[in-house]
C-alpha cells in the first residue's frame, strides 16, 4: 500500500526555523522539497543563504567519538551551539598536543626499525666500527652482491684482487659483507665490484660501537618509545574519560545543527515588513500532518498550510509503501523494477503472493522447501537479508505443493499426492500452469482499468490493450478456448463480432477515439497514412503478446516436470530402490538440485512478474519518500 500523502508550507520567524526543526520536525518524516521551485509563483522569495560551518568541527568530532566506547552517554546538559564549539575546540586542542607527541614517537621507532633493518645482515661482523673507520692504509666497505656475481668474484678473480671479503649473512639472492682492501688499490677493486653490481651499504658517522652493542641500543631506545607511547596512550584516554559525557552531548548538538543545515538550504525566505521569514515545503504523511499540526497548535511563531490536492503542486508527491511486516521484503522486488507513482496501486502484496505460488509450484518438494524455509530464516535473523525472508516465504509454498505432488526429497511413494503427481499426470501440471498465468493476466489488466481511472486516464480504461477493451478480447479469447477443448458450441457470429472485433477496432482507433472524447481539434496527428501503417503492424505486436504472454506461463508447469525428472535420475544414481540406498549421493543430489534449480526457478519467476504482469499494468516511475528529520 501507498502512504496517502499532504503537502506542507511551514512558515515563520527566520532565526526560528533551528528551534522548529529541532523541537518538532525531529519527531516526524517530511520529505523536504525546494521551496524556492514550489513556490515559483511568489515574487518576492530568496534563497535561505545558509553555510554549513559546522562540518569542519564536526568531520574532527567524529574522529574523536571513534576513540569513546559505545556506552558513553550524553551528559544531558543544555548547551548552546557557540558552547557546544567552545567545548569540542577546547578537547580538541589537548588531544592535538598529545597527538603531536604521538606522531613524533612513532616517526621516531620508524625511524629505528629502518635502522634495525640495515645492520640485521652485518651483526656477525664483531669489530668496532670506529677502529675500522680509522685505518691508515686500509679501507673496509659493506655491501651486498648477488649469489650468480658472488660465486663469478670467488672463482675466477678474487685471488687476483688483493682483497678479503668476509662473509656476513647469505640468503637465496643475496650474500652480505665487507671487504678489506689496501687503499692504494681502493679504486681498481671499487670498479671491478661494481662491474659485478656490488651494492655498498654506509652507515651514518655516528656508529662507533660493533653492530650488535648498536643493535642491543636501538632496542632499548625503542623499549623506552613504546613505554612513552603506552604512557602517552593512557593520557589520552584519561582526558577523553573525563570529558565524555559533556564532549557526547556537544558532539550532538553540533551533529543537530549541521543536519538542520540539509533542511534549511532547501527553505526560502520572504520578507514582511521588518521582519524576515522562512518558509518550508514538502510531504508529510496523513497521519503523521493530524500529529504535526496538533502538536504546533498553541505555538503562535508557527504557521502550517496543508495543500490536500496533490495536482496543485508543482512537485508529485513521493511515494512511501506500507505494507504488513509479513509482505515487506518483497518491497525488495518492487525497488529493482521502480516505484509505484503515487497514484498507482503498490504490486507488492500481489507480488509476494504470485512469486510464492509460481516458486511452489515450480519447486514442489515437502523435504527441500522446509530446508528453504529453515535456512531462509535463519539467514534473515542473522543477515537481515530481504532475499532470505523471500525465499522462507517461497519455501512455505513449496512445502505446500510438496504435499500436493506427494515429494519428500524426491521420494514419491512415502507420500500419497493429495492432488496428482507431475511425472505420472503432466498435462494436468501443465494446463493447470497456463490457467493460472490466464488468471494472473485478467488481474493485471483490472489493475491497469484501476490505475487509469486513478490517473483520469480515459485511453487506458477503455481502449488500451489492457484496458476494457483488451480485457473483452481477451476474455472471449480465452472463453472460445475453453469451449473448443471442453467440446461445447461455440457462441453465434454476433456475438463473437461484439467481443472479439470491436474490441479490437477500439484498440486500433484509440488514439482518435481518446482526443475525440477528450474534444480535442485534431483526432490523427501527423500523416494518416503513416498512423494507420504503424497502428496496423502493432495490431500484430498486440495479438502476438497474448499469445506469447499466456504460452509463457506453460513453464510454471515444466519446471515442476524438470524438478521431478532431476529428482528421479539422483534417486537412480543413488540405487534408491534397492536395499543398500547411497545416502551420500542422496544428500548431495538434493543439495544440487536445490541449490541449481531454486536459483533458476527463483529467476523465472522474477521474469513472469517483471515481463508478463508489470508490463500490462505497472510503470514503476514513482520518486522516493526520503524522510528528512532534524536532527538525524
Amino acid at each position: 500500500m501507498i502512504e496517502k500523502m499532504k503537502f506542507l508550507r511551514i512558515t515563520g520567524p527566520k532565526e526560528d526555523i533551528n528551534r522548529v526543526i529541532t523541537q518538532y520536525l525531529s519527531k516526524y518524516e517530511l520529505h523536504v522539497e525546494n521551496a524556492l521551485s514550489e513556490l515559483s509563483d511568489i515574487h518576492n522569495l530568496t534563497p535561505y543563504v545558509d553555510t554549513n560551518t559546522y562540518r569542519e568541527s564536526l568531520l574532527k568530532a567524529e574522529e574523536t567519538m571513534k576513540q569513546l566506547r559505545p556506552e558513553i552517554k550524553s551528559s544531558g546538559r543544555e548547551i548552546t551551539y557557540d558552547e557546544a564549539e567552545d567545548l569540542l575546540g577546547k578537547m580538541h586542542l589537548m588531544l592535538d598536543d598529545l597527538d603531536v607527541q604521538k606522531k613524533e614517537i612513532k616517526e621516531k621507532l620508524e625511524t629505528i626499525a629502518e635502522r634495525q633493518d640495515e645492520i640485521k645482515p652485518y651483526l656477525t661482523f664483531d669489530l668496532e666500527l670506529s677502529k675500522v673507520n680509522s685505518f691508515q692504509f686500509i679501507r673496509c666497505q659493506f655491501g651486498r652482491i648477488a649469489i650468480d656475481y658472488y660465486e663469478k668474484l670467488t672463482k675466477y678473480i678474487y685471488e687476483d684482487m688483493n682483497t678479503i671479503f668476509i662473509e656476513c649473512k647469505s640468503d637465496k639472492n643475496y650474500v652480505y659483507g665487507a671487504y678489506f682492501v689496501p687503499r692504494i688499490h681502493a679504486t681498481k677493486v671499487d670498479a671491478i665490484l661494481s662491474s659485478l653490481h656490488f651494492e655498498d651499504m654506509d652507515f651514518p658517522e655516528g656508529y662507533s660501537d660493533t653492530l650488535n652493542d648498536i643493535n642491543q641500543g636501538l632496542k632499548q631506545e625503542r623499549r623506552a618509545l613504546l613505554k612513552q607511547q603506552d604512557e602517552l596512550l593512557l593520557t589520552m584516554k584519561d582526558v577523553l574519560k573525563k570529558h565524555a559525557a559533556d564532549f557526547v552531548a556537544a558532539y550532538e548538538k553540533l551533529k543537530e545543527y549541521s543536519d538542520n543545515q540539509q533542511i534549511r538550504k532547501l527553505a526560502a525566505c520572504t520578507r514582511q515588513k521588518e521582519e524576515v521569514y522562512y518558509i518550508l515545503c514538502g510531504w508529510m504523511s496523513e497521519k503523521d500532518t493530524e500529529l504535526f499540526l496538533r502538536e504546533i497548535g498553541g505555538d503562535h511563531e508557527v504557521t502550517c498550510f496543508v495543500d490536500d490536492h496533490a495536482s496543485s503542486t508543482t512537485s508529485k508527491p513521493p511515494t512511501k509503501l506500507k505494507n504488513p511486516r509479513i509482505f515487506k521484503p518483497f518491497e525488495t522486488f518492487i525497488k529493482m523494477y521502480g516505484l509505484p507513482s503515487y497514484k498507482e496501486i503498490d504490486p507488492t502484496i500481489f507480488v509476494a503472493l504470485t512469486y510464492s505460488i509460481m516458486f511452489g509450484m515450480m519447486f514442489g518438494d515437502v523435504g527441500q522447501g522446509l530446508c528453504l524455509v529453515v535456512g531462509g530464516f535463519i539467514l534473515y535473523k542473522v543477515k537481515k537479508l530481504n532475499l532470505a525472508a523471500i525465499l522462507s516465504c517461497a519455501g512455505i509454498f513449496s512445502t505446500i505443493f510438496g504435499f500436493l505432488y506427494g515429494s519428500v526429497f524426491g521420494f514419491e511413494e512415502w507420500l500419497e499426492p493429495i492432488w496428482t503427481n507431475p511425472m505420472k499426470d503432466p498435462m494436468t501440471v501443465l494446463i493447470t500452469a497456463v490457467g493460472f498465468g490466464v488468471f494472473l493476466i485478467f488481474i493485471a489488466m483490472i489493475f491497469n482499468i484501476i490505475n487509469g481511472i486513478r490517473e483520469k486516464n480515459i485511453e487506458k480504461i477503455f481502449f488500451d490493450t489492457n484496458g476494457i477493451a483488451g480485457f473483452v478480447f481477451y476474455g472471449s479469447v480465452v472463453a472460445i478456448v475453453v469451449l473448443l477443448f471442453t467440446g461445447h458450441t461455440l457462441p453465434g457470429i454476433f456475438l463473437l463480432f461484439i467481443t472479439i472485433v470491436i474490441p479490437l477496432m477500439l484498440i486500433f482507433i484509440k488514439e482518435p477515439l481518446t482526443r475525440l472524447i477528450e474534444k480535442k481539434n485534431d483526432l490523427i496527428p501527423g500523416s494518416k497514412g503513416m498512423f494507420f501503417l504503424e497502428t496496423f503492424f502493432e495490431m500484430f505486436e498486440v495479438i502476438l503478446s497474448y499469445i506469447t504472454n499466456t504460452v509463457s506461463f506453460v513453464r510454471v508447469g515444466a519446471f515442476a516436470l524438470s524438478h521431478a525428472g532431476m529428482m528421479s535420475v539422483v534417486l537412480m544414481l543413488a540405487h534408491a530402490e534397492g536395499a543398500h540406498p547411497n545416502i551420500l549421493v542422496i544428500i548431495l543430489g538434493n543439495l544440487l538440485v536445490a541449490g541449481l534449480e531454486g536459483l533458476i526457478v527463483g529467476i523465472q519467476v522474477l521474469r513472469l512478474e517483471y515481463y508478463e504482469m508489470f508490463s500490462r499494468f505497472y510503470s514503476g516511475t514513482g520518486k522516493e519518500f526520503k524522510a528528512r528529520r532534524g536532527g538525524e
